[in-house]
């Protein structure tokens, strides 16, 4: 155990602080798995209760089993406050209020109607799934997207804000066309019906009813598709390049030399050409 606080808990803290906070023994894995298991049920409990047959037809089981995951991580915030040198640290850190958050929902039952519903922040736990897992293997790929998202954003800012003005102009004009009568009764809401139809979601709540109407929709229905592909282009051709830009830094990390930091090996180069150094 590395941590920086390990080496001074007393014995027992320290089993527990490896139990809890450490995922590098079985009882650490076994311990998070067993945390990660109880989040996904308590949660799928919760959404099973909001359906009325399943709540009249099981309520006990409900009742229970919400205490009982209740009590469970109520036992595991207060295990987690003591084994650490600075409670009051952990109590303020992003998991240290989301594990309290975890609990204060069902107790608030006592005193709240419908604050069970409120559970559904457990979910925000399952990040500790990276800690188990650790996806260290995946920080590559992530950094990728993470460059191609951050070198395409003035681009899709810029796609977005011709998209808005396309579905302003648009909406301004089905308004002038269909009006109140065929439910565009504004212009707000004529580019509601705008975006839902570049977009291609079609919620059919409004519909023109001319022949003028219909025909500037299916102007638009078709530009959508196309529309929608601009984004698509923009990110695949941003991550494309970051993926080049990472190999050629691996690449070029690899040639140089870690003794005297000579560069320009060649890429199949073991030696150092200068200090024989492995590379």
């Amino acid at each position: 155990m590395s941590h920086p606080e390990f080496k001074f808990l007393p014995r027992l803290r320290k089993q527990l602080f490896i139990v809890v906070f450490g995922t590098d023994t079985r009882a650490g894995k076994l311990f998070d798995i067993i945390l990660l298991w109880a989040i996904v049920l308590s949660v799928v409990s919760v959404m099973l209760e909001s359906v009325r047959e399943i709540r009249d037809a099981y309520a006990t089981v409900f009742f229970i089993s919400e205490w009982f995951f209740t009590i469970l991580f109520t036992i595991e915030y207060l295990l987690r406050l003591f084994i650490t040198i600075e409670p009051k640290k952990y109590a303020f850190s992003f998991f240290g209020i989301i594990d309290l958050l975890a609990t204060l929902p069902t107790y608030l039952t006592l005193f709240v109607a419908g604050g069970s519903y409120l559970v559904v922040i457990r979910s925000i736990r399952l990040l500790r799934i990276f800690r188990i897992l650790k996806l260290g293997r995946y920080l590559r790929e992530a950094s990728v997207l993470t460059d191609a998202l951050a070198a395409s954003r003035h681009k899709i800012l810029v796609f977005l804000g011709a998209v808005f003005t396309l579905a302003m102009i648009m909406g301004t004009l089905m308004y002038m066309i269909e009006g109140g009568e065929s439910g565009f009764t504004s212009i707000p809401r004529s580019i509601y019906w705008a975006i839902v139809t570049i977009t291609t979601v079609g919620y059919g709540d409004i519909a023109p009813q001319t022949v003028f109407g219909q025909v500037v929709a299916s102007m638009l229905m078709l530009m959508g598709y196309a529309i929608i592909a601009v984004p698509t282009g923009i990110v695949t051709t941003e991550i494309a390049q970051a993926e080049r830009d990472k190999k050629e830094s691996e690449a070029a990390a690899k040639r140089v030399c870690p003794n005297c930091g000579m560069r320009g090996h060649d890429d199949d180069a073991i030696y150092c050409k200068n200090c024989s150094a492995k590379l």
